[in-house]
């Protein structure tokens, strides 16, 4: 990631926001035909195939439409997953790793009536080009390269609607 971002630091001054926020973000289109339903069904089959444990759900769109009175809203929801030994060795070695957990995957709607599947990019080689991997120890390394790659099979399954 660091690879692609530094030479793309020059070009921050003229992103917006939407632009960095897309940069920082892995996004999946959902198969068409497929409902905002069959794309959760699929995403919770999947994570529980990966031994990764559900820990919540956050219906922002739900609370848009009751606070905001937005009934026009897009269905958008965030779920939140953990590979709790991952996440506990994580932990142990960063404690405000925090932060960064639960990992959490979207399905939302865009304004044009699209699905879409999308995390935080977890891509972590970045860390290879610099000496020593910041003192990331191999063990953590390998983690997080693991919850990288189970995140992305289940994003996939979810966009293809696999069951």
């Amino acid at each position: 990631m660091m690879k692609k971002i530094m030479p793309m630091m020059g070009m921050v001054k003229s992103m917006d926001v939407k632009d960095v926020m897309n940069m920082m973000a892995i996004k999946y289109p959902v198969k068409k035909g497929l409902t905002f339903d069959d794309v959760k069904t699929s995403m919770e089959l999947s994570a529980n195939k990966l031994n990764f444990k559900k820990v919540g759900e956050s219906p922002m769109w739900k609370d848009i439409q009751a606070v905001l009175g937005d009934m026009e809203a897009p269905r958008m929801e965030v779920y939140h997953y953990c590979d709790i030994a991952a996440g506990r060795e994580i932990l142990k070695y960063a404690p405000e790793a925090i932060v960064y957990l639960p990992c959490r995957i979207a399905i939302m709607e865009d304004v044009d009536k699209n699905l879409w599947v999308l995390t935080l990019d977890w891509d972590t080689s970045w860390l290879d080009s610099l000496s020593g991997k910041m003192g990331a120890p191999d063990k953590l390394m390998g983690h997080a390269k693991d919850i990288r790659d189970k995140m992305d099979v289940i994003m996939k399954a979810a966009a293809n609607g696999d069951l």
